[in-house]
């Protein structure tokens, strides 16, 4: 009501040494009817330029932006496409891998996962088979710890679902720019600094998930493994997926090339492409897979179309030889890289890549475009 959102305003201007305002609805937005009021509230204030607030308003306001307009007109914005878009671009860009002073465990925003996935980062020494030129892990940089406590795992994993389901966790950023209805864990994600299935706690971590969820009733949660698949056929690795799947399951599995050339040129491993593919193969034979592939520009180049054509032709092969693809995650860069030769597709330019992949390969292709990172809001 009026009431609580004027109390919500002044607490937003109190915070900038500004005066109460009273407002009112008015054409879709709230506004001042008091020019003295105004008039004072703008006091110092260029009224050449518009001026923006930033504050988190939850439940009355979903646009976290007060703006002082050209005229001393005085505005709290309500909810718009175009602004729930930018805060979404913006919590997408803001992925830092921690929580608190939890070790293990973080919350990011998805764009994959269209909304939160709880992290669960095994690799705490930054210990991957993979040298990916995307990747924005600072190696260089000493680790806190190397190893995995699990019973502080599921310590910290109880924490956060509890943070979640208190609200708690919408108060921090980047999460209080989320709407309503992006809000709720969306899966539990293996992921971190490394590789997931090269810990030798992967099958126990894989169980404290399992038992998680059931504890905090995520009925539609899923469990997911973001795995560059080179140990998808190990033993102890294929008894954890068999407890995934029986538990919503899901496996993402990294493809970023269709030749071997270009393979070592992106993810730069030891481990060559065709084994990949075999793991790949294999695994989705068992139930069905995400392929994830993000494509880039590299030294200013984009992929080029033998290159595309060679990466349908594999997942071709893989359907029929049995292989289950559920979607192609295609996506391109939303954060800054290490690497400086690396640098993000256009919106056009993955659009182009979908569509050849979309003629070749007879599975859903969903597409995730890059964001800006000389802009807040992002594209």
């Amino acid at each position: 009501d009026d009431a609580a959102l004027a109390d919500v305003y002044a607490n937003l201007v109190d915070g900038h040494g500004l005066d109460v305002l009273p407002v009112h609805v008015h054409d879709g937005h709230r506004e001042s009817r008091d020019a003295d009021v105004e008039e004072g509230l703008c006091a110092g204030i260029d009224e050449s330029q518009p001026d923006t607030f930033a504050g988190t308003v939850h439940g009355i306001i979903k646009a976290p932006f007060v703006r002082i307009y050209e005229g001393f007109t005085v505005r709290i914005m309500l909810k718009s496409e175009g602004n729930q878009t930018c805060s979404v671009d913006a919590a997408y860009r803001k992925h830092e891998r921690r929580w608190k002073s939890h070790r293990y465990t973080y919350a990011v925003v998805s764009r994959r996962s269209r909304g939160i996935s709880i992290g669960l980062n095994l690799s705490p020494g930054k210990e991957c088979n993979f040298k990916c030129i995307y990747c924005q892990v600072h190696r260089e940089i000493r680790p806190l710890c190397r190893d995995v406590d699990i019973n502080r795992l599921q310590m910290e994993l109880d924490a956060i679902l509890r943070d979640e389901k208190s609200g708690s966790l919408y108060e921090a950023a980047p999460f209080n720019l989320l709407p309503p209805l992006k809000r709720g864990v969306r899966d539990i994600a293996f992921s971190g600094d490394g590789e997931p299935t090269a810990s030798p706690v992967f099958d126990a971590a894989v169980r404290i998930a399992v038992r998680a969820r059931k504890r905090f009733e995520l009925a539609d949660t899923k469990i997911v493994l973001i795995t560059n698949a080179s140990r998808l056929d190990k033993p102890e690795v294929c008894a954890a997926l068999e407890v995934m799947d029986k538990n919503n399951g899901e496996i993402w599995a990294k493809l970023d090339a269709g030749t071997e050339e270009y393979f070592q040129s992106v993810n730069r491993s030891n481990v060559p492409l065709e084994k990949i593919l075999d793991n790949i193969r294999n695994a989705a034979r068992v139930r069905p897979l995400v392929i994830q592939t993000l494509w880039l520009r590299l030294s200013g180049a984009v992929p080029a179309d033998s290159e595309i054509e060679a990466y349908g032709n594999n997942l071709n092969r893989l359907i029929e030889s049995g292989g289950q693809l559920k979607t192609l995650q295609l996506y391109t860069i939303a954060r800054t890289p290490l690497e400086p030769y690396v640098s993000r597709l256009t919106n056009d330019e993955l659009d182009c890549i979908a569509d050849m992949v979309r003629e070749r390969v007879p599975v859903t292709v969903e597409v995730f475009y890059g964001v800006d990172p000389l802009r807040e809001g992002g594209t």
